[in-house]
């Protein structure tokens, strides 16, 4: 079977989006994902996205099937073409306070608070509350271009902050497991215990 061109990546990828713009009540479609549900330390981000179509970044994925070298080549790109692109971060105190879903759900509302477009797609996700009409799709990131350059976005700035994080916190390898739980990461919490990156409801049951 033939490799998939650029081109047709493009055309996939926009499939929903143009299906979506072909309705003249509809002036823009933003995406928005998360990264960092699943890390034992480290904020939650979330990102909300709009390109034109007309401004498309050639390249974009879902941010955990590209390279970190990739991502860090999109992400001024994508900022320098997007119409709108915020994000927003929960940090550790938040997640356990009110625990992981609801903090994203949180996250997803602040970074889209500021988009008056037609449409917001979203990564999975139901029970927000938007500025205006949104779907969810399963596998968004994989099917949705806006979607899944939301997820670079978002994907490149957390990582960003758990590469600096690993400066004030070395023992924990933040740099290369970027706070998942890695046998490595694990080991580091059962020896020097927690630090205040740590979300504490997830990694009781390792102190």
């Amino acid at each position: 079977m033939p490799r998939e061109t650029a081109t047709e990546k493009l055309i996939r990828m926009t499939e929903i989006e143009r299906s979506l713009l072909a309705d003249e009540r509809i002036s823009s479609i933003a995406g928005i994902d998360e990264v960092g549900r699943g890390p034992l330390a480290g904020p939650v981000v979330t990102a909300c996205v709009s390109i034109p179509l007309s401004r498309l970044v050639p390249g974009v994925d879902d941010s955990k099937k590209l390279s970190e070298k990739k991502r860090e080549a999109l992400y001024p790109l994508l900022l320098e073409n997007a119409e709108y692109a915020r994000t927003s971060w929960m940090e550790p105190s938040v997640i356990d306070e009110i625990n992981i879903l609801s903090a994203t759900k949180r996250a997803m509302e602040e970074c889209a608070a500021g988009f008056t477009g037609g449409m917001i797609l979203v990564d999975a996700v139901d029970g927000l509350k938007l500025p205006v009409p949104h779907r969810s799709i399963i596998r968004g990131d994989a099917l949705c271009y806006m979607i899944a350059a939301a997820s670079v976005v978002a994907k490149v700035e957390r990582d960003r902050y758990m590469i600096q994080l690993a400066e004030e916190y070395p023992q924990y390898g933040f740099e290369r497991n970027k706070g998942y739980g890695t046998a490595e990461h694990i080991r580091a919490i059962r020896e020097y215990g927690p630090c205040p990156a740590h979300r504490m409801s997830f990694i009781k049951h390792f102190l």
